[in-house]
C-alpha cells in the first residue's frame, strides 16, 4: 500500500470514529490537526502526498500525522514491493498493526450498521489504543467458563432484556437455582422414604421381642 492510500484510509477511519459517516476531507484534517495537536500542515501539501506527486514527507509531518491518527510513524511510508504483513514473524511488533486492525473493525462496523449496538461496540473497540490486546482479552474471557455470564450480569444488566424485564443471564441463573432446589427436595424425599422403610423393617422385630417378654 502506498503512503497516499494509507492517509486516505486513515481519513475514512477518522470520519467513522467521529460519527460523521464519511471520510474527513483534507481541509477538515488540516483544521483538526492544528486544533488538537498544534501542528501545521497545508491542504495543498497533503493533497500532493495523497496523489503521489510528493512521494516523501518530512519527519516532522510524519510525526504530526502519526500523533493525530494514533498510528506508529513507521506505518506512514510506502510498503515495499512484495511486502505481506502475514509473513512477519513477530506480528505483535509490526508497525501499523493497530491501524490495520482498526480499519478492519471500522469496515465491520459499516457492514453491520443496521445493528446500532454492534456498530457502536466495534467503533469503540477501534478507538481504543490497544485494540489488539482488547481482542486477546476477549478471547481469555470466552475461554474462562462462566466468566462471560458473570461479567454480562454485572456490566450489562439490561443486555438481552425481554418483555418481562429479565435478562437471559438472570433467566439462566434462576433456572439453575430452581433445578438445584428441586434436586434438594427430591433428595429430601428420598431420604425420608428410606427412613420410613427402615423403620417399617425394624418394627416387627421390636414387636416380637415384646411378645417374647
Amino acid at each position: 500500500m502506498k503512503l497516499g492510500e494509507k492517509i486516505r484510509y486513515l481519513r475514512e477511519v477518522e470520519g467513522s470514529l467521529r460519527g460523521m459517516g464519511r471520510a474527513i476531507n483534507q481541509q477538515e484534517l488540516v483544521r483538526l490537526i492544528e486544533a488538537e495537536t498544534g501542528g501545521k500542515l497545508s491542504q495543498s501539501y497533503l493533497s500532493q502526498i495523497e496523489s503521489g506527486a510528493r512521494p516523501h514527507m518530512t519527519n516532522t509531518t510524519r510525526q504530526t500525522l502519526a500523533s493525530f491518527f494514533k498510528v506508529h510513524p513507521g506505518y506512514l511510508v510506502d510498503d515495499p514491493e512484495g511486502y505481506h504483513p502475514e509473513l512477519q514473524s513477530d506480528i505483535g511488533s509490526m508497525p501499523g498493526l493497530e491501524a490495520k486492525l482498526d480499519l478492519w473493525l471500522v469496515a465491520g462496523a459499516e457492514k453491520f450498521r443496521q445493528d446500532a449496538v454492534l456498530k457502536h461496540a466495534l467503533l469503540t473497540l477501534a478507538r481504543h489504543e490497544q485494540s489488539r490486546d482488547c481482542l486477546l482479552l476477549l478471547e481469555s474471557i470466552l475461554e474462562t467458563p462462566g466468566l462471560m455470564a458473570r461479567l454480562l450480569e454485572v456490566l450489562r444488566p439490561a443486555a438481552n432484556e425481554d418483555g418481562d424485564g429479565e435478562t437471559e443471564v438472570l433467566k439462566v441463573g434462576k433456572a439453575e437455582k430452581s433445578k438445584a432446589e428441586k434436586g434438594k427436595v427430591l433428595r429430601g424425599k428420598a431420604l425420608a422414604g428410606k427412613a420410613r422403610n427402615s423403620k417399617a423393617r425394624g418394627a416387627p422385630g421390636k414387636r416380637r421381642k415384646v411378645v417374647e417378654r
